[in-house]
């Protein structure tokens, strides 16, 4: 795939999971280019996912963001994320976690937001191996709700945890100390919810900006694996023509069309697809699956 092709793919990635940046493709017909870039990714990250991809140039940083379950409450569900920016890691994980993934459809009525609304992230310092963590106001603005505080300190300790030399967590609201700290020391692994396969997130097709069609489909997936069949098809079952490629990080599958299709948001994309993520789970499935569309 030319350098053109690897910067759209890079795109798409970011407007998707904002958590990627300046990542390209490898095809799945050739064998992968000699990875010249570092990988470095978090225990935990190996721990429910595996080792991470290689890149083709650069360094990255593989993370986990534990999410709060609305099934169990208190419970959370570890998700994989990437950064090039290791200074900034630990701030953006917690950005995150605030923003939720209530617009993954894949996980629709498994995941709670119990932060609430207008919550921020003030700031996150370390001093020896304490991360402190001062949120805005709103946080100090909850009912009292023993498994929702529960759940945001689990979620917020886990993800700050793993990283490299924090052995203890400061939770603050507006810089003031808070009684969430006293659930610090009972947030451990315990509260992590076992894994099920790997899940098809969804579906974009990607064009030039004001280019009335699309050049590019992207399969997205939420973690990485080896792709083993993949298939997109409009909604009359023809199958759409192209080359597939496998995104670095290996969290979609790449469709690049022969030539430029007319397609419109929303419309329906038969998704035929077998997948194992690193540690072999597997998963496979025909799906239906409205098509978002995303510019360069």
């Amino acid at each position: 795939m030319d350098n053109v092709s690897l910067v759209r793919t890079a795109r798409a990635l970011i407007l998707f999971l904002l958590v990627f940046a300046f990542t390209g493709c490898t095809s799945r017909k050739e064998p992968p280019a000699e990875a010249k870039g570092r990988v470095n990714a978090t225990g935990a990250f190996v721990n429910y996912f595996g080792p991470v991809p290689p890149v083709d140039k650069g360094t990255c940083y593989g993370f986990v963001i534990y999410f709060p379950s609305a099934k169990e409450p208190g419970k959370v569900l570890p998700f994989p994320f990437f950064t090039f920016d290791e200074a900034s890691i630990k701030k953006v994980a917690l950005g995150k976690l605030l923003a939720g993934m209530g617009d993954q459809k894949a996980y629709q009525g498994e995941l709670a937001q119990p932060f609430p609304a207008g919550s921020r992230v003030l700031d996150v310092s370390q001093s020896g191996g304490t991360v402190s963590v001062s949120f805005s106001k709103e946080l100090g603005t909850m009912k009292p709700d023993p498994q929702a505080e529960r759940a945001i300190v689990n979620a917020v300790v886990l993800t700050m945890r793993q990283f490299s030399g924090v052995t203890d967590v400061t939770i603050k609201v507006d810089g003031a100390y808070t009684a969430f700290n006293k659930l610090v020391a009972e947030a451990d692994e315990k509260a992590v919810l076992p894994l099920t396969e790997p899940r098809l997130l969804g579906v974009v097709g990607m064009k030039e900006k004001g280019a009335a069609k699309v050049e590019e489909v992207d399969a997205f997936f939420d973690r990485p694996v080896d792709i083993k069949e993949l298939s997109l098809s409009g909604a009359d079952g023809k199958k759409i023509d192209g080359e597939i490629y496998q995104s670095v990080f290996d969290m979609a599958g790449v469709l690049k069309t022969r030539t430029p299709l007319s397609l419109q948001a929303g419309a329906p994309i038969k998704v035929h697809w077998k997948i194992t993520d690193k540690l072999g789970r597997s998963a496979s499935g025909d799906d239906d699956v409205a098509l978002e569309i995303k510019e360069h």
